[in-house]
């Protein structure tokens, strides 16, 4: 007898699979949820069973197939649990941004930018011709290519402010990503078990990297025009942080930038209480109706520590990211990134830096603000006609997300669960809070795959909500 319609399903494709080829693909989740009568949940499950088990392997964004070498039987892991003991430090949840959907799901949780948004060419001829050179076989030095920690100096010093001094290539580590600079970058400037202020909402990245590091996450409210520096600087006085991590250009996830009023009082009170601020410009080269204005641009005392990825905007295969820090500051953060990882891929490094000093680049990016203003737009227009009892206080001017707040009676965790057996993937904001979330919020990505498939979406969401 079968307990539910979950193991009924399994049986059944066992079955199949029985008689299929090694390799051969399973139907799509709306196909077995149509030929079986059942939810998507259910088929989720079902596949996930079938995983477990060693029978069948999800490839993303391809599909799902028949395992060509069955794995060996499990084993018990069980005194493992002995063996290591208490968790000292529990980490978040990754958050649902990073989780891979089927191909016929309405994907709007997405934390990345959809192929179509990429620099396709330009990233495969780098590819090809680095295959080529000397790189796949050399050491780089610690602090990244010269020719790329260059590029990253430029490229702010390009907007330094008149009467500052622009930053030199010496001033930059090259990083293997923006996450394992985060962790970097709080270990040397913060560590552990001491207090660093953050925006609240926030990207979930850096609420883990702080996790990870021990970090004490004091959360700073923060609106459309950038955080409460009233509260700032109550916070730096009472807690005795040291610095401040916030997204000032386009933030994850409310799409905020920070008013001119705001910045130059930030800076004001960095400088007052001798502290640093971590900005994160993970947005720089998505802007839509507006361009990045980055802090350290008005800096160049040391108070301002930048860093920038290339890995949204090049491609997610190349995970390479600057961070720009003078004085002391840099050379912690130097030595840390290269105990953690001894140094970046130089063959990363070089496809990176082949792709942005092509001619072509500064043309993709003008193509890709065009995109993401239709995509952002898209939204925005199935927001008003089927969800209309979603508020978004700021229309993003850059960046990849809406944050849209709920009514404060909506049970987010059924919203998401009943929107996914409706085909339909979508992030609860939960995640992007440091402490209590202040409200039900979802984070909506406009640059997920087939945008054609938004309204859709965003129509199911209110007709779920509703029910």
């Amino acid at each position: 007898m079968f307990n539910s319609s979950s193991e009924r399903l399994v049986a059944v494709l066992r079955e199949w699979i029985a008689t299929a080829p090694a390799g051969s693909q399973l139907p799509s989740t709306r196909t077995l949820v149509a030929n079986h009568e059942v939810s998507p949940v259910t088929v989720q499950k079902a596949l996930r069973i079938l995983t477990g088990q060693g029978i069948i392997e999800s490839r993303p964004g391809i599909g799902t197939f028949v395992r060509s070498h069955p794995v060996a039987r499990a084993h018990d892991h069980a005194w493992q649990t002995a063996a290591l003991g208490v968790v000292q430090r529990p980490l978040p949840e990754l958050a649902s941004a990073q989780r891979a959907t089927p191909n016929d799901v309405i994907s709007l949780q997405s934390g990345y930018p959809d192929r179509d948004l990429l620099p396709e060419r330009l990233v495969r001829s780098a590819f090809s011709r680095v295959a080529r050179s000397d790189a796949v076989l050399q050491r780089t030095p610690a602090a990244g290519l010269p020719d790329l920690q260059s590029w990253f100096a430029s490229e702010l010093g390009a907007i330094t402010a008149p009467g500052l001094s622009a930053p030199a290539a010496s001033d930059v580590v090259v990083l293997p990503g923006s996450q394992s600079g985060l962790g970097s970058i709080f270990r040397s400037l913060v560590g552990a078990g001491k207090p660093m202020l953050i925006e609240s909402p926030t990207y979930w990245g850096a609420i883990l990297a702080a996790a990870q590091v021990g970090v004490q996450l004091v959360p700073v409210p923060a609106g459309p025009h950038g955080p409460d520096t009233g509260q700032l600087d109550r916070a730096f006085e009472q807690t005795g942080a040291r610095a401040f991590y916030a997204h000032p250009n386009f933030a994850n996830p409310s799409g905020a930038q920070w008013s001119p009023e705001v910045s130059q009082r930030v800076l004001e009170i960095l400088k007052n209480r001798g502290a640093f601020l971590v900005e994160d410009d993970w947005a720089k080269d998505l802007g839509i109706n507006a361009e990045s204005s980055p802090m350290a641009a008005r800096d160049d005392s040391g108070h301002v520590v930048y860093l920038r990825s290339l890995t949204k905007s090049v491609s997610p295969a190349v995970r390479v990211a600057g961070v720009i820090a003078r004085g002391p500051a840099r050379e912690r953060i130097l030595a840390d990134n290269q105990a953690q990882s001894m140094y970046v891929s130089g063959a990363l490094q070089s496809v990176a830096l082949d792709v942005v000093t092509q001619p072509g680049w500064r043309t993709h990016l003008r193509s890709v603000r065009q995109q993401l203003a239709t995509r952002r737009d898209l939204v925005l227009d199935a927001l008003a006609q089927h969800l209309p009892e979603a508020h978004v206080e700021q229309v993003p001017l850059g960046g990849l997300n809406l944050w849209a707040r709920l009514p404060d009676a909506t049970n987010l965790v059924q919203l998401v669960r009943d929107c996914e057996m409706r085909g339909v993937a979508i992030s609860a904001g939960d995640s992007w809070f440091p402490a209590e979330p202040t409200g039900r919020f979802l984070r909506l990505n406009f640059a997920g795959p087939n945008p054609g498939a938004f309204n859709q979406g965003v129509e199911i969401i209110g007709q779920v909500l509703r029910a």
